[in-house]
């Protein structure tokens, strides 16, 4: 490569190996194979593997999390939830998978996976508070629309897209009042 990496270049290269072939591949030297460059590039950006690792941890939680909370958001959507249910079943969630296959393996991804989770939740929890709902029942319908979200993300066998779009109608019929 010709030009200097960035530790974005990194991160990013991180989440697609992660995605693609699992946290045993976030490693220093094939991470710079990949590259083209040695691995004191690597070492430049982050002090050690476990920095490097937090790093795209930290990353994944903006993008699973975060981004997808400010889209909704800003979407302008009469119906926040419908939105969110879209594009989150919609989405491919090989990175999903990987982070949380990560996390049965290392204590630093289970926090991780642990806050977005809450994160989640929270989030959920508001949507439906705001139609309307006490906030123990928007709590349990909250919970019950993310395990469905997680058995959706587990599950590697995608649905056609009509039988999809009746499951999250019905999600979204028997989530709100």
């Amino acid at each position: 490569m010709t030009e200097q990496l960035s530790a974005d270049d990194w991160i990013d290269l991180g989440l697609a190996t992660l995605a693609k072939r699992g946290f045993t591949g976030l490693k220093a030297e094939p991470l710079a194979k990949t590259m083209g460059v040695s691995r004191g590039s690597f070492y430049w950006h982050f002090a050690d593997l476990g920095a490097f690792h937090a790093a795209v941890l930290k990353r994944w939680r903006e993008i699973a999390a975060e981004r997808i909370i400010a889209d909704v958001e800003n979407d302008g959507s009469a119906e926040p939830l419908a939105y969110l249910l879209r594009r989150t079943f919609g989405a491919r969630l090989n990175l999903e998978r990987a982070v949380r296959n990560w996390a049965a393996f290392d204590p630093a991804a289970q926090a991780a996976v642990r806050a977005i989770d809450r994160r989640r939740l929270d989030y959920i929890e508001g949507l439906l508070v705001k139609h309307g709902l006490a906030p123990s029942v928007a709590q349990l319908r909250a919970q019950i629309l993310y395990w469905a979200f997680l058995g959706f993300a587990l599950s590697e066998t995608a649905l056609p897209e009509s039988r999809m779009r009746a499951a999250l109608d019905e999600m979204l019929r028997m989530a709100l009042p």
